[in-house]
């Protein structure tokens, strides 16, 4: 069995957000998502925002991150994220509005007091957020 799974650890600068065996993962990547299986290669690389899906038995479960790093081992994956949420720890509402604002601020091209970088960003982190909010009520 320990030759079709691998360890996978999410950690935040708050918590230690997962450690379980999985069977695969998916991980959002700086240069597009990366698909892990057991007996990966070794090496590491950066992350965006992005959703980290993990798979046990039949079941997918899913996480919504923000920037940081992933290394990858043969027998375990460790990721390094500023934010890390599990799906049912979402709360949606809050990624909503935040959605809302985002795209309010994007939408008024005359304002020079926008930020659309950081406007950009918000927007990007509050779909994913709900994205992955939406998978967990599919899921249980």
């Amino acid at each position: 069995m320990a030759d079709s799974t691998f360890k996978l650890s999410v950690v935040s600068p708050e918590r230690l957000v997962l450690s379980e065996e999985v069977e695969e993962a998916q991980v959002p990547g700086k240069n597009g998502y990366l698909g892990i299986l057991p007996g990966h290669a070794p090496m590491m690389t950066e992350l965006d925002i992005g959703e980290l899906s993990y798979r046990q038995g039949d079941r997918t479960n899913y996480l919504a991150v923000t920037w940081g790093y992933c290394e990858v081992l043969s027998d375990q994956v460790i990721v390094l994220a500023e934010r890390a949420e599990r799906a049912e720890e979402v709360d949606r509402e809050r990624a909503q509005a935040s959605m809302e604002r985002a795209r309010k601020r994007l939408s008024n091209l005359q304002d020079p007091d926008t930020d659309f970088l950081r406007a950009g960003t918000s927007l990007q982190r509050a779909l994913i957020r709900v994205q992955v909010s939406q998978k967990a009520e599919g899921s249980g």
